[in-house]
């Protein structure tokens, strides 16, 4: 991957080349945590999402309409422990990982869910959820080993979010669209979600549903039984 670098000197606009593949160590981490977790018959899902589109509410939902599975949950902050505290509660294994000490940085990297990965027991579990930090743009370049990607958009958040950021639907397996439950009380249009995420990525699932109302949950539910 090249980047071009462009600077002013002497009034004279110049452009470089450079040779620029700081993913490349991320991903080949990404890669063999990958196969690693399928050998082990674990599929890890990777959730994201902006603050406050339902990440944790999905997941917590997830893991109490699927008593015949069995979960751990990585959660991913800046700062707090609050997501992994509410996923405690649950009974479930929970590695939290906080970037604030490193910088606050706005996404997880594959070498930390390893390190999460390797750090838990992770006896009889089945299905790893990852919450990703709050974000619709950093957790997107960033290949954490999932075997699956989801992303959560609730309907607040409006129609064309699939268009102001693209790689994160391109790089998503599924779209769920949270809080149907307000549609009645906002002006979006749930086709024109779903067309403008399919307009950048034709093979992406969609599950519009609720998690307070549990609207559309059984087809999620239902999809999570067969990963």
């Amino acid at each position: 991957m090249f980047e071009i670098i462009i600077w002013k000197t002497g009034g004279a606009m110049k452009k470089i080349k450079v040779l620029h593949n700081v993913l490349a160590a991320n991903d080949q981490v990404a890669d063999t945590l990958r196969k690693e977790l399928k050998k082990r018959s674990i599929t890890l899902i990777n959730v994201m999402g902006s603050p406050g589109s339902g990440k944790t509410s999905l997941i917590e939902k997830s893991i109490k309409e699927l008593p015949e599975r069995h979960f751990a949950v990585i959660e991913g902050d800046i700062e707090t422990s609050l997501d992994a505290e509410k996923m405690s509660s649950l009974n479930v294994e929970t590695f939290q990982i906080n970037t604030g000490p490193f910088g606050g940085d706005c996404h997880l990297e594959a070498s930390w869910v390893k390190s999460a990965v390797d750090s838990m027991s992770l006896k009889g579990v089945d299905l790893v959820f990852i919450e990703n930090i709050g974000n619709l743009v950093c957790p997107a370049e960033f290949d954490t080993g999932a075997h699956i990607n989801v992303v959560i958009l609730s309907t607040p958040e409006g129609e064309d979010k699939p268009l102001k950021y693209p790689l994160m639907f391109r790089k998503s397996d599924v779209l769920v669209i949270s809080k149907m439950d307000l549609v009645p009380h906002l002006n979006v249009n749930i086709e024109t979600i779903i067309k403008n995420a399919r307009g950048i990525n034709p093979e992406i699932l969609v599950f519009p549903l609720s998690t307070k109302t549990n609207e559309g949950v059984d087809k999620w539910v239902e999809y999570l039984r067969r990963v």
